[in-house]
């Protein structure tokens, strides 16, 4: 069809989503992008953040989803996102996402004051232990305002 997309959302364990689709926005690394039938050649890193998807039409979203982060392919026929986690905004429990968001704030600090403290032989392990929380911590702050942009 040439006026719609090929979207295919693929998670570690299966493939979640493959339909056509009149438009697709991911949230890229860069900033979102959207893809329409006919897009340039794109490969971008994925953000955590909402896919939105547009069936039928570009005015009006069928689904959001959200994604804590992976890979987006586009060629003018498709577009593939690679996703290390996805879940159905809707899905996303509030209370868990709080509690996520809290508990990677506290590691996060605590690591920030590790890597203050370490000695030149230990700072490189710590600071990727911090890298790794600033990602957790990005990905529970992201699936908060997933929820707040629902609630709008």
């Amino acid at each position: 069809m040439a006026d719609k997309v090929k979207f295919e959302l693929v998670s570690p364990e299966k493939l979640l989503l493959s339909e056509d689709v009149a438009m697709v926005v991911v949230p890229g690394g860069e900033g979102n992008f959207g893809v329409l039938p006919g897009h340039s050649l794109l490969i971008s890193t994925v953000r955590p953040g909402i896919i939105d998807v547009y069936a039928d039409d570009q005015r009006s979203v069928s689904q959001r989803i959200f994604v804590s982060g992976g890979f987006a392919e586009v060629t003018p026929e498709r577009c593939t996102v690679l996703a290390d986690e996805a879940i159905p905004v809707g899905e996303i429990d509030r209370a868990v996402a709080k509690s996520e968001a809290k508990e990677a704030e506290g590691h996060h600090a605590g690591l920030k004051d590790q890597v203050a403290r370490a000695t030149s032989d230990d700072r490189s392990e710590v600071l990727a232990q911090l890298r790794a929380a600033e990602r957790r911590l990005a990905t529970a702050q992201a699936k908060l305002e997933a929820l707040r942009s629902v609630a709008h």
